[in-house]
């Protein structure tokens, strides 16, 4: 993998969307965005999860003393039955949500957007990925929540952490459930030059 090490900069403090890079040889500065996430009358969780990520990726662009040529922001969220479904504020709420996905389908919709500030370029679109849980015992939702791992998630649930095992299967891609659709990402980053996946032999 050949890219400008330090010149892309992931406008996100999720450890799984840098680590999902990571994976593939990406190395990026990780500088968190102070994007406002209110979700807008009217707007679509597509609408919602684009805005959102072009958003974090110009505001950390934006700063006067921040380096960098590239910029990625994302956003993430859990759609049942078009209610959107945010990070769970308590034990309660994690159960909510866990129990309303029981059983049944529901979509992830990641947003991604790729910002060159040197070009003033930007590739963002939106990716769904369907996601189908078996059907929840009532112990198995309480001894989930007890793990700790529902509550910095949209949804309550890691599907790369202990919340596989609630996944049947999906429809889509896998790394946009965890946070970032890599091919995407990496065909947009690709496109504007930042990266290289594999280098041409001399």
């Amino acid at each position: 993998m050949a890219n400008h090490l330090q010149e892309i900069v992931l406008a996100s403090a999720s450890p799984r969307r840098r680590e999902l890079l990571a994976q593939v040889g990406i190395n990026v500065q990780v500088v968190p965005s102070t994007a406002d996430e209110t979700l807008l009358p009217g707007e679509t969780p597509e609408e919602h999860v684009v805005r959102l990520s072009c958003a974090k990726a110009l505001e950390v662009a934006g700063r006067q003393d921040q380096t960098g040529h590239w910029f990625i922001g994302s956003d993430t969220v859990v759609v049942r039955d078009q209610v959107v479904l945010g990070k769970p504020g308590d034990a309660t709420e994690a159960a909510s949500m866990l129990s309303s996905l029981s059983g049944r389908s529901h979509r992830v919709i990641t947003g991604y957007a790729v910002y060159d500030r040197f070009s003033n370029r930007t590739l963002s679109a939106a990716v769904v990925t369907r996601v189908y849980f078996k059907d929840l015992t009532t112990r198995e939702i309480e001894g989930y929540i007890a793990t700790g791992e529902p509550f910095d998630k949209a949804g309550a649930y890691a599907i790369q952490g202990i919340g596989a095992f609630m996944v049947h299967s999906i429809a889509g891609s896998y790394t946009n459930v965890v946070g970032l659709p890599l091919c995407e990402v990496i065909a947009a980053l690709e496109e504007l030059g930042a990266v290289e996946l594999f280098e041409h032999p001399d």
